[in-house]
């Protein structure tokens, strides 16, 4: 069966994208799944314009936060036809060792749409029918919600559950969350479902007047209190409300040094530092105060396949809010999108939605 496509291809860093036709065919275990969103992330931006290096050789379609329907199936993926789906971001083989060790993160076989194979910016993709997340259409009309919108669980939201999941978050838990836009927002959903009260950090007045009604008990501006003082402030407030002044949870997601270096002085006896943001910017740290503390430092890479199914359901049952902070855009307008979400002119999850 071909199924004629069309997609935007990276040719070179920082210079403009260019529409593509292919043939969408899916290949024995595949499924081509007919695309109605791709959530913009910042790791797109890093490749785009940073110069970070992709796995597949250019020219690429870039895109990870996939959602759609899926069209045509290879031998052996036939049950996943016409089911409305999420492409999970990191698609891990499933039958090496690590991944049967359930170490699935770090398989060295995983499929990464928009890195290790042609991405999500496009009419169409053709991925691996293993660890797809089938989204309940009936449950997903009543929150009002779009199948376009719900393309960024796979990364802005997945990336932050496994993080909160990860490090041990429970009820009475406090959480500090650095970096309160994106995945970061999202983190602070995630972390107030698992039962933490939630502290959310930024520079971003607007972030943070936006996320105080949708999971930070406190918010903190970064610009206004140096290191000493907001780790004051969080202390004050943990006091106040009941909570531990050991063993915070804190989870690093702006990707920015400056970011990182505000996550690393928060550390307290027994703390967790969860890094989920990226950035190719180094920053200087004594990594002695892990040991002082007794505390310790995780990094986290995308989600499995298996935690996407709960991801969704705090999403379907109206736990994590996901429409005030997603915005579509035509996939025609890539270039002008890409650019405006670099610059700062777009503050929401841009969705670039494909014409059919």
């Amino acid at each position: 069966m071909s199924i004629e496509a069309r997609r935007w291809l990276m040719t070179a860093v920082n210079t403009p994208l260019e529409r593509a036709t292919f043939d969408a065919e899916p290949g024995p275990g595949e499924v081509a799944v007919r695309i109605a969103g791709c959530g913009v992330c910042h790791t797109d931006l890093g490749y785009f314009y940073d110069g970070v290096r992709t796995n597949h050789p250019l020219p690429l379609a870039l895109g990870h936060e996939i959602s759609g329907r899926v069209i045509a199936a290879g031998a052996g993926a036939e049950g996943w036809l016409d089911k409305a789906v999420i492409v999970p971001a990191v698609l891990p083989c499933g039958e090496c060792d690590l991944c049967k060790r359930g170490l699935a993160p770090i398989c060295r076989a995983q499929k990464m749409p928009g890195n290790d194979i042609q991405g999500g910016f496009a009419t169409h993709i053709v991925v691996p029918g293993r660890g797809l997340c089938e989204v309940d259409e009936a449950r997903l009309a009543k929150t009002g919600l779009a199948l376009a919108d719900v393309s960024i669980v796979a990364d802005a939201l997945t990336t932050p559950y496994q993080a909160v999941r990860r490090a041990g978050v429970k009820p009475g838990s406090l959480a500090i969350v650095v970096g309160a836009g994106g995945v970061g927002g999202y983190c602070v959903q995630m972390a107030n479902a698992f039962g933490a009260k939630v502290v959310a950090i930024d520079v971003d007045a607007d972030k943070l007047e936006a996320i105080s009604h949708h999971g930070a008990a406190l918010t903190l501006d970064a610009r206004a209190r140096d290191g000493k003082a907001m780790k004051a402030a969080i202390g004050a407030f943990a006091k106040q409300n009941g909570l531990p002044a050991t063993e915070w949870f804190i989870f690093e997601c702006s990707g920015t040094a400056a970011g990182q270096l505000t996550a690393w002085g928060l550390l307290v006896h027994g703390a967790t530092l969860s890094v989920v943001g990226f950035t190719r910017d180094k920053v200087e740290v004594r990594l002695s105060n892990l040991m002082a503390f007794d505390a310790r430092a995780i990094g986290n890479w995308g989600c499995p396949p298996e935690f996407y199914p709960a991801a969704l359901d705090l999403v379907l049952d109206g736990s994590v809010a996901i429409k005030p902070f997603v915005e579509a855009h035509p996939l025609d307008d890539i270039n002008r999108v890409f650019a405006a979400v670099h610059h700062r002119e777009i503050k929401k999850r841009a969705v670039l939605v494909p014409t059919h």
